[in-house]
């Protein structure tokens, strides 16, 4: 009734139909909405920071007051920021509707530095409960849910599947989340989606922390680590021994949300393509889904990883963007019904 965009056919773009095609050219044919943002660097238990940007949509016709203003966390993909154009379209979107946004910025990847040998990955929730006590702690009257967006829809997954009930967060909106990491990889190893994918994302990850190069090297051959060709040869050498996994079997059976979509205990909306080779359709967990009432999936058979492109010029708006819409909408306006029913 609320969300009614979960009931059309989505049509793909038609020049732009297939998923791997949809997933390269998404970044260049959006739009960057302008946004400004306001940073604020929050301590860690360990001593580290996070980055956070804020925006605080203070001109919000709806909810003047700021204390009320519904706020939407928002986490990026697996090296993305709060620069990300699928990050800012959710932004406008909810500029629209009067309610305030913040980017929770993975550790080292804003610009900031580093102050522990550490960084982040799919399974550790840590630094996402710290961000979440810390916003709710701010607007503690403010109704408040979260995004996230690939891995960033991945952490939020298994931090919910973690906590249950137990959360400041009314419900949450998954975007291209990858189930079940064994299967993501071996996807993304099939020689053309190395080529197109794999490769990128490796360098994209071996320089997000080369900067850093002189605090990590206190724990990790870095050298070793820099000459990684896929994903998986960078988790075994960097992201599994960084967070105490005994083998990478190990850290992918924790990382991957489909062993704890059970748990999840608030509503969750979940948007998948099944032919996005991040995720691949085999691997999405359907029937999981099914025996918990507060998971939603809604699957469309293309629109790639974070594509999902519509209309003959899809620069403006993605059917992912009037999902994300409609159903924080949905939620921050008709919660109390919908809990009700």
């Amino acid at each position: 009734e609320y969300c009614p965009v979960v009931t059309e056919t989505y049509y793909p773009t038609i020049w732009c139909w297939e998923g791997r095609v949809q997933t390269l050219l998404r970044p260049f044919i959006t739009s960057r909405p302008q946004v400004q943002y306001r940073n604020e660097l929050i301590k860690t238990a360990d001593g580290g920071q996070i980055s956070l940007d804020w925006f605080d949509n203070n001109d919000s016709l709806y909810y003047p007051d700021a204390s009320t203003r519904p706020t939407v966390l928002l986490l990026p993909g697996l090296t993305g920021t709060s620069k990300e154009s699928y990050i800012l379209h959710m932004i406008h979107q909810s500029e629209t509707l009067g309610y305030r946004c913040v980017v929770f910025n993975n550790r080292g990847i804003a610009g900031e530095d580093l102050l522990t040998p550490r960084t982040y990955c799919a399974a550790n929730t840590e630094d996402l409960e710290a961000v979440i006590h810390h916003v709710h702690s701010l607007h503690p009257s403010a109704p408040f849910m979260a995004a996230g967006v690939s891995m960033g829809g991945m952490l939020l997954l298994n931090y919910l599947g973690k906590t249950g009930r137990d959360t400041p967060l009314m419900a949450a909106a998954i975007f291209s989340a990858g189930w079940n990491v064994f299967e993501s990889v071996e996807s993304l190893e099939k020689p053309l989606n190395w080529l197109l994918f794999n490769y990128y994302l490796t360098t994209c990850l071996q320089s997000s922390i080369s900067r850093h190069r002189q605090m990590l090297e206190k724990l990790f051959d870095m050298d070793l680590v820099m000459k990684a060709r896929t994903v998986r040869e960078f988790d075994k050498r960097f992201t599994s021994v960084m967070f105490g996994y005994r083998t990478i079997d190990d850290y992918y059976e924790d990382a991957s949300p489909c062993r704890k979509l059970k748990s999840v205990g608030i509503p969750v909306l979940c948007l998948n393509s099944v032919d996005d080779v991040f995720s691949p359709g085999h691997a999405i967990p359907v029937e999981t889904a099914k025996q918990n009432a507060n998971v939603a999936l809604v699957l469309t058979s293309c629109g790639g990883h974070i594509g999902f492109l519509e209309g003959i010029w899809p620069r403006k708006c993605t059917y992912m963007d009037r999902v994300f819409k409609q159903f924080v909408q949905a939620m921050f306006e008709h919660g109390n019904k919908i809990f009700s029913m």
